[in-house]
């Protein structure tokens, strides 16, 4: 599991280990963190390696799946990290692929919802090929990921990889750095503290988000099936900015005003992922609410505040 102590990659390694499988995480903590997975490391199936899969990958014995998921994934990680998230979704991935061909295992690339850009067809089914800015400072990320894709499938077609792509739309949930630049995160830290809450633009861009668990399920449906992919995980229910930054602010009970600023360059007007494949294919469709998803995300960051404030 590359990129094993970071947000979604820790929930992955939790439920693969609750179903009974041994665990080798790899992270070099550029983005992730060891805590994420603390409570993991007594766990006899569990191992945390400190690795940059950009470097080499080496892992000893059978490996049976190759999870790769391995890279900067908020904006102002990626907007901060350029280079380094160009070399983990090019020479990391080709170092994981490699892995996976040396040991015969299946590979999952966390391919994304960037991918389709700042999209003409909405919603966005898997058929289609987006909407990028590649010299814009999205690109770094967009197109890191649109080079993976295209080199799991070269390995596929080439090597007969058994490979997997899964394209993942907007997740949320326990465990996201309050200060990753995300949207749901700076809300609840920002409604927390009564302070602004920051909206871009005028809040009219849409996203459809996810909550974690829900994810989870969806990802390892995938890799226990035949599919190749690309398949679209995500929520369908799509809301505005705005909605969403007064949906927090309303379940935290905070004051706060809304504060709008500057939208970034190249921020996708619209985001829906069409799940019609996950459903006919995986029998995947997602479970939890968004309010529920966002009371559970709200009580974590609240325990972690009093944490914070007890230490």
């Amino acid at each position: 599991m590359t990129g094993g102590a970071g947000f979604l990659g820790s929930h992955l390694c939790e439920q693969l280990l609750a179903d009974g499988h041994e665990v080798i995480a790899l992270d070099n903590f550029l983005t992730g963190s060891p805590t994420n997975v603390e409570h993991l490391l007594q766990h006899d199936g569990f191992r945390l390696v400190r690795a940059d899969v950009t470097e080499y990958v080496h892992v000893p014995g059978p490996v049976d799946q190759v999870l790769h998921f391995a890279s900067p994934a908020s904006p102002i990680d990626y907007l901060l990290l350029p280079i380094e998230t160009m070399k983990v979704g090019s020479i990391g991935t080709l170092h994981a692929l490699g892995l996976a061909k040396e040991k015969g295992a299946r590979f999952l690339l966390a391919s994304t919802s960037e991918t389709y850009g700042d999209p003409q067809v909405h919603p966005q089914p898997e058929t289609y090929w987006g909407h990028v800015n590649p010299v814009g400072p999205r690109g770094v990320y967009d197109e890191a990921k649109r080079f993976g894709e295209a080199l799991t499938m070269a390995y596929r077609r080439t090597h007969g990889v058994d490979t997997a792509i899964v394209r993942i739309f907007n997740t949320f949930g326990p465990r996201m750095r309050p200060n990753d630049g995300r949207a749901i995160p700076t809300f609840i830290r920002q409604a927390m503290q009564g302070e602004p809450i920051t909206v871009a633009g005028d809040g009219s861009q849409t996203r459809s988000v996810c909550y974690v668990d829900d994810l989870v399920r969806g990802l390892l449906l995938l890799l226990r099936s035949d599919l190749a992919g690309p398949v679209n995980i995500g929520n369908p229910h799509e809301l505005s900015m705005l909605a969403l930054a007064e949906q927090i602010r309303d379940l935290v009970g905070s004051d706060s005003e809304i504060a709008f600023i500057d939208r970034p360059v190249d921020d996708p007007t619209v985001r829906q992922p069409d799940i019609t494949l996950a459903v006919s294919e995986l029998g995947w469709a997602p479970q939890i609410e968004l309010d529920e998803g966002l009371r559970k995300t709200i009580a974590w960051f609240q325990r972690q505040a009093s944490d914070g404030a007890a230490a």
